[in-house]
C-alpha cells in the first residue's frame, strides 16, 4: 500500500492511500479540529469520514504536471505515465499552488 501525506500549506490535512480497492483519502483528525481547517476543494467538504474511489481522485491527478514537463519526468525518472500514484508522490512534494503531496514509507 502506498502512502501520501497532504498538506495544504504547511499543515497535515490528510492522507491518501492506495490499495487493492482503490484510493482513499481521509482529513486528518487535528486539521479539521483547528481553526485554519479549509477544505481541499468542492469535492472534499471538511468531514471525519474518508473518500473511497477506485481510481486516483480527479483532484489529486490533476497535480500531477501534463505536456513536455510529464513527458520529462516520464523518460528521465523512468516513471510509467499510467502510474498516477507514483507521478503523484514523486513530483507533488512541491507544487505550485497550496497542495503538497509527501510520500510517506
Amino acid at each position: 500500500m502506498r502512502k501520501g501525506l497532504v498538506y495544504f500549506h504547511t499543515h497535515l490535512a490528510g492522507v491518501l492511500f492506495e490499495s487493492d480497492k482503490g484510493y482513499v483519502f481521509q482529513y486528518d483528525q487535528n486539521y479539521l479540529d483547528s481553526l485554519h481547517a479549509m477544505p481541499l476543494g468542492l469535492n472534499y467538504p471538511l468531514k471525519r469520514e474518508p473518500y473511497y474511489t477506485k481510481t486516483i481522485p480527479p483532484y489529486f491527478d490533476g497535480l500531477i504536471p501534463e505536456g513536455w514537463l510529464l513527458n520529462y519526468i516520464t523518460k528521465n525518472w523512468k516513471i510509467n505515465p499510467r502510474d498516477r500514484m507514483s507521478l503523484l508522490l514523486k513530483v507533488c512534494n512541491d507544487c505550485i499552488g497550496a497542495v503538497s503531496v509527501i510520500e510517506q514509507e
